[in-house]
């Protein structure tokens, strides 16, 4: 990012387009406003949540100011919220204007901080576009032209709001450069579209417990807004009252799975209806999806690097995976990062995944799919003790607790000691049989995880080093873990725990000349 200070703009004239009067490359292009309709949407917005708080604040005061006179508090209260949200708008509004020139894309904002924020054209990575309900019901949308440089708000600019077709002609414009495309023979066009049966794999995402906890703990949370968790506690007491401790977990246990599996159908709806990914003409994969907050994220295909195929262990067991995309100057900010940014397909049927993989990539078969070399048996074992230890501890820590505080905690340690070495083994061994590493045409492929498991295909060609790790007890063993480090994705990926000269050779054969200069052969014998 670099300052546009030298340039100046044209007085204000009013209007939504204004000709440009600064020199340099891109007088050709006009100023343009935010679409005016912000104002209102500002409104519409704060009134959404004027309206929540109202109720709550209403009965507040209503106990000290009687009721009528709570009313005309919070009214007032409101209408002045909503109009210094409107008129905050309004200067905004008046005080921001961006244009897309020959080099660089340009915006001004700012009333007495004024900023003047520019990024080169050849720099940018993605111009991603997304719609909250109230701005679909307007045609209005937010638009965001990044770099994926991970440096702040300097690497990104936000349009917010301008019309559909407008958004439409930024995108196009911006990544015009890829005309050309990437060679192959596969097809352009829509290349996933969503299946609704694919829905059955939200409820065995690791997204359905939390959303259970969750919420539990906001019924929690609310009741102490309005003073009631007291009560709510001895409403639920009421309900058990002649029930045993167990059962009465093992039913509020239940409950709360049934919050969640609700929660996460509800979520996924919300975040994957309308699914398409396509391949537009030039070498751009574009990802359109949602359902009240509609979503739209373009990838220039000569910045892909490879693809991720992420199993959870809920979706695995389904025989389902999804698949993310391992590609440079993707945006990072938490945001994006919690809103799936960078996947490509929801979980779906193993075979489709693969299938879509292959089709990313333009390759016949996908890499993802290729026949993996396991590792040794230390790394089960290494595995195996690792899992004991980390059930064990807690064991521990809870007998010595249960002794000295309360017995309670000696009945919560007899059960971890039943359930965690037992858990604990069979992820252990799952996570081993998950190892593997291969070579499959231009990638390299690496697999792992169980609890999540990736199998990463990068290419090659995107290597930039390799990190070789042999601790003490990896030496003793026989094995290493060598990762293969990279300007996309993760920036690392790892085969961990390979038999020392095969992980070693692998990584020699992936990326010919990179790490031979700092092996040691030993020469054979006799």
């Amino acid at each position: 990012m670099s300052s546009g200070a030298a340039l100046s703009p044209s007085p204000d004239t009013g209007g939504d387009r204004r000709p440009d009067r600064g020199p340099g490359p891109a007088t050709t292009a006009d100023w343009r406003r935010l679409d005016r309709r912000t104002v209102l949407l500002s409104a519409l917005v704060t009134a959404s949540v004027v309206a929540g708080a109202a109720v709550p604040t209403t009965l507040g005061l209503s106990g000290r100011l009687g009721f009528g006179p709570a009313i005309a508090w919070v009214v007032a209260g409101s209408v002045l919220l909503i109009g210094c949200a409107a008129a905050g708008d309004q200067v905004r509004w008046r005080r921001t204007r961006y244009r897309v020139g020959a080099d660089r894309v340009e915006l001004h904002t700012g009333l007495f901080l004024v900023k003047k924020r520019s990024l080169a054209r050849e720099r940018i990575r993605s111009v991603d576009v997304t719609a909250h309900p109230l701005q679909r019901i307007l045609g209005l949308v937010t638009v965001r032209i990044g770099t994926g440089e991970h440096s702040g708000n300097d690497s990104t600019l936000e349009l917010d709001p301008v019309t559909r077709p407008e958004s439409e002609r930024l995108r196009r414009e911006l990544l015009e450069r890829a005309a050309g495309g990437t060679p192959g023979t596969h097809r352009e066009g829509e290349l996933a579209a969503l299946d609704p049966r694919w829905i059955r794999y939200a409820p065995v995402s690791f997204v359905a417990p939390a959303l259970g906890g969750a919420a539990a703990g906001a019924v929690m949370q609310v009741s102490d807004w309005f003073g009631a968790q007291g009560q709510v506690i001895e409403w639920v007491g009421d309900r058990f009252r002649d029930t045993s401790l167990p059962t009465m977990i093992v039913i509020l246990a239940l409950a709360a799975v049934l919050a969640g599996v609700v929660g996460a159908l509800g979520l996924w709806v919300e975040m994957w209806w309308n699914y398409r990914l396509e391949r537009e003409p030039g070498g751009t994969l574009r990802i359109r999806r949602g359902l009240l907050t509609s979503r739209s994220v373009s990838i220039e295909e000569r910045r892909l690097r490879g693809v991720d195929l992420v199993e959870p262990l809920g979706i695995r067991t389904f025989g389902a995976a999804r698949v993310d995309a391992i590609t440079t100057g993707l945006a990072k900010d938490d945001e994006e990062r919690h809103g799936d940014h960078n996947t490509l397909l929801p979980a779906a049927p193993r075979p489709v995944a693969d299938a879509v993989a292959a089709e990313v990539l333009r390759e016949p078969t996908s890499p993802t799919g290729a026949s993996l070399t396991g590792h040794p048996l230390a790394a089960r074992g290494r595995r195996l003790r690792r899992a004991l230890w980390a059930a064990g501890v807690p064991v521990l820590v809870l007998a010595l607790l249960g002794v000295l505080l309360t017995p309670v905690l000696l009945w919560t340690a007899l059960a971890c000691a039943v359930v965690g070495p037992a858990a604990g083994v069979f992820l252990a061994r799952d996570a081993y049989r998950g190892l593997g590493h291969a070579i499959s045409g231009d990638y390299l492929v690496v697999r792992s995880g169980s609890i999540r498991r990736s199998t990463a295909a990068l290419e090659r060609a995107g290597v930039i080093g390799w990190t070789v790790r042999q601790t003490y007890f990896q030496r003793r063993a026989g094995v290493l873990s060598v990762t293969a480090t990279t300007a996309a994705g993760a920036g690392a990926y790892t085969a961990y725990d390979t038999d020392a000269s095969e992980g070693l050779d692998f990584a020699s054969e992936a990326v010919p000349g990179l790490l031979e200069p700092f092996l040691e052969r030993v020469p054979p014998t006799g």
